[in-house]
């Protein structure tokens, strides 16, 4: 397995790619590997999903491969379970992650129980992908982040990429593991990055050192995350869409910050996170899902447990709000670079 940082993944070509297609490209690589690599949901057919993450692998690998279901989540993640159970790798669709819900009784009872129920007889290599998370004015039905959910359930594992390159890296490494992962896509960088601020031009990943993912076969260990920066400022702990958001705002305000992109939520890059906070002595973490019982009480209370002694301020989060995600009042729910930069001044005002 080529594993990222090596040598020959560095020397091997790259080829420009937005997330869509880099998606589509580690599905394609993987079917092409392994003839046990089948991916269905709705409209991923013959229509190439909604967001066309699956454009033209049903012409290449068949109808029995890559195929339409009805609209029934809970048919789609129980298929999925008893296709791994008989040696599949299943890598069902979710159209959006606010239509995952149905299909929470198969991943946390079925699924994520699994290999422990049988004493390892029976494993369930299935990847579950859903689009999540909001900036594209898709109201309270198309915009949520239901991550944390999913990191309260034994056997189960998250994974959120932030770019092209960790998108295709990272799904290979899903598809590969042995167990349950769930893979949200941040629907708002899939054409490009976003710094947060929505009346700017939308930005592409064209010209961005990310957005250059190598042809072939790599990827990305789960559990380890991505320093975006080094700084000794502040540390910025945070995924998916809120990587970027958060790198704009700390560059315009000229603050020396190291910023995490954790990856994957579970299984938790803790120790790169507590170095760096040992460093700094002080922590911020962002993320766009609601506030109460978000993955970010749990990343603060982390790194008090684990940092108290060298942090210099309390610990800060800026997240969404307790509230359905509002269509008309998307940008004051966001957490975008007007409360970041509150938050920011009140870490660094002592």
């Amino acid at each position: 397995m080529i594993e990222e940082d090596s040598v020959s993944l560095h020397d091997a070509p790259t080829r420009q790619m937005n997330m869509i297609e880099a998606i589509n490209d580690a599905l394609d690589i993987m079917m092409a590997r392994d003839p046990d690599v089948v991916t269905f949901g709705e409209d991923v057919g013959y229509f190439g999903g909604v967001f066309r993450a699956t454009a033209g692998l049903q012409k290449k690998y068949g109808r029995n491969r890559v195929f339409d279901t009805p609209i029934n989540e809970c048919g789609i993640i129980g298929a999925a379970v008893g296709m791994a159970a008989y040696g599949l790798r299943p890598v069902p669709e979710i159209q959006f992650a606010d239509y995952i819900y149905p299909g929470m009784d198969q991943l946390v009872s079925e699924a994520a129980r699994l290999r422990y129920r049988s004493a390892a007889e029976f494993i369930a290599p299935i990847t579950v992908r859903s689009p999540f998370g909001g900036g594209i004015f898709g109201g309270q039905t198309h915009s949520q982040s239901p991550e944390a959910l999913f990191t309260h359930v034994s056997g189960l594992k998250t994974v959120i990429p932030a770019s092209p390159y960790d998108a295709k890296g990272l799904l290979i490494a899903a598809i590969e593991d042995n167990d349950p992962v769930i893979f949200f896509e941040p629907k708002r960088i899939y054409n490009g990055p976003f710094d947060g601020y929505y009346d700017r031009p939308s930005k592409t990943w064209k010209g961005h050192p990310l957005g250059m993912v190598p042809e072939g076969y790599y990827s990305i260990p789960l559990g380890k995350a991505r320093i975006v920066q080094e700084g000794s400022a502040l540390t910025v702990v945070t995924y998916g869409t809120m990587v970027h958001v958060a790198e704009a705002v700390l560059a315009e305000k000229g603050v020396d910050a190291e910023i995490i992109d954790l990856r994957t939520l579970v299984p938790l890059d803790l120790a790169t996170v507590e170095k760096s906070v040992e460093k700094t002595g002080r922590c911020l973490v962002i993320h766009e899902a609601t506030r109460t019982s978000g993955f970010g009480g749990e990343l603060v209370t982390l790194v008090q447990e684990r940092c108290f002694y060298h942090l210099e301020a309390p610990v800060e989060r800026v997240t969404g709000f307790d509230t359905p995600y509002p269509h008309s009042l998307e940008w004051a729910y966001f957490p975008g670079p007007v409360r970041i930069g509150e938050a920011v001044d009140r870490l660094l005002k002592d």
